[in-house]
């Protein structure tokens, strides 16, 4: 009986054996199948584009009411003044602005129109926002002289950002700075066709950008070939008219003869159109961001945002998901006191904030977009942005 036990146990145990041997050989088929899949489905799913989102705004113009609103406790904070358009601006992963006030900082003696100096709490503000792109050629540039251009241009210096249009030193200006964002390389310049009579001193030309044909043709030769998308910011045209001039449209067409991207335009304090010249976005006025100007108008800027995508195949770039949105600056005045300023997305207004403000959205979207339906109004209504 022992010796038949003892064969029972021995065949269960040779069974079990070869049952382990086959599955253990069908374990390792499986996985090498799954391993082959997974190199399959790996192949099948490697990224042909990459992209990233880019949003711009217009002129930031700190009159004193703007600057004694921001004044608490002995210090400057622009911070509250920007806080329903941070959580906007810093969804994008490249943001612009044009920084129309030098910021020469406090001990020089803050001043308003007509010769502006900030604080330099206004460049902090801006860049807790989510800011990362400065243009700082305008015709404010020169206005409280050399300290001021060699503090702006230091502030800016030791800042996370790429500013263009005002440099320290011709060296400085002379160097190709070029960034990458997700795998995409690119580059601003900046320059303006007024500077309010105000000279530059000898031998010091690069404290503005002043637009000259060839030194802007030489400029953009340097980057061209280098970087996926140009950016050039034009300040430029006639204050307070809703339609660029002459001028604008021939320095358009000459910039996108050069193969710039976009152009970003600024100066005349109103909103002015979009429109594409053959492959190249142009944005005549983005209007004021933020000031004390008085009259609607002066007080609605532009936000455009869109997608710069890249075919990693041929490497071409082109613009996308181009979108509009008005940006409306309110203030209390309280006898004739203005306070609590602060930046709105139209789309997020009511009566209380702005009176008639559907009749003023569809007259100022009609200048930007007309019929161009290539252009999306933007909706900021909600949370989800």
């Amino acid at each position: 009986m022992r010796k038949v036990v003892v064969r029972i146990t021995l065949y269960l145990c040779f069974l079990l054996a070869s049952v382990l041997v086959f599955l253990f050989a069908d374990i390792e088929k499986i996985y090498t199948k799954i391993k082959e899949n997974t190199n399959i489905y790996q192949e099948e799913f490697i990224p042909t584009t990459t992209s990233f989102s880019l949003v711009m705004v217009g002129d930031v113009l700190i009159h004193e009411a703007v600057y004694s609103d921001a004044y608490h406790n002995n210090s400057y904070d622009f911070k509250p003044m920007l806080d329903v358009m941070k959580p906007i601006i810093s969804k994008f992963d490249l943001a612009y602005y044009n920084q129309e006030t030098i910021l020469g900082g406090t001990e020089l003696g803050l001043s308003t129109y007509p010769c502006f100096n900030s604080p330099y709490e206004v460049g902090d503000a801006f860049l807790d926002a989510g800011f990362n792109l400065v243009s700082l050629a305008n015709n404010h540039t020169l206005d409280r002289g050399e300290k001021a251009i060699n503090n702006s241009c230091n502030y800016w210096k030791n800042k996370n950002v790429y500013y263009a249009g005002s440099y320290c030193s011709e060296e400085d200006r002379e160097n190709v700075v070029i960034k990458d964002k997700n795998g995409i390389s690119y580059a601003l310049l900046s320059y303006t066709t007024v500077d309010n009579g105000l000279k530059r001193p000898n031998g010091k030309n690069y404290y503005l950008n002043l637009y000259d044909k060839e030194i802007v043709k030489k400029d953009i030769e340097k980057y061209r070939d280098k970087v996926d998308l140009l950016m050039v910011a034009m300040h430029w045209g006639e204050e307070y008219t809703y339609t660029p001039i002459s001028s604008q449209k021939e320095i358009a067409n000459y910039l996108a003869s050069l193969g710039v991207d976009i152009i970003i335009g600024s100066h005349p304090h109103v909103v002015e159109p979009i429109e594409y010249i053959g492959n190249t976005l142009v944005i005549y006025s983005l209007g004021n961001f933020i000031s004390a100007q008085r009259g609607i108008e002066r007080l609605t800027g532009l936000m455009v945002s869109v997608n710069v995508n890249k075919d990693l195949a041929d490497n071409k770039v082109t613009i996308s998901d181009i979108e509009a949105e008005l940006l409306y600056t309110y203030s209390d005045n309280t006898n004739g006191n203005r306070k609590n300023f602060k930046v709105y997305p139209y789309t997020k207004l009511d009566d209380d904030i702005l009176t008639n403000h559907e009749l003023y959205y569809n007259r100022f979207m009609n200048y930007v977009i007309g019929d161009k339906d290539y252009i999306r109004k933007g909706d900021y209504s909600g949370n989800s942005k």
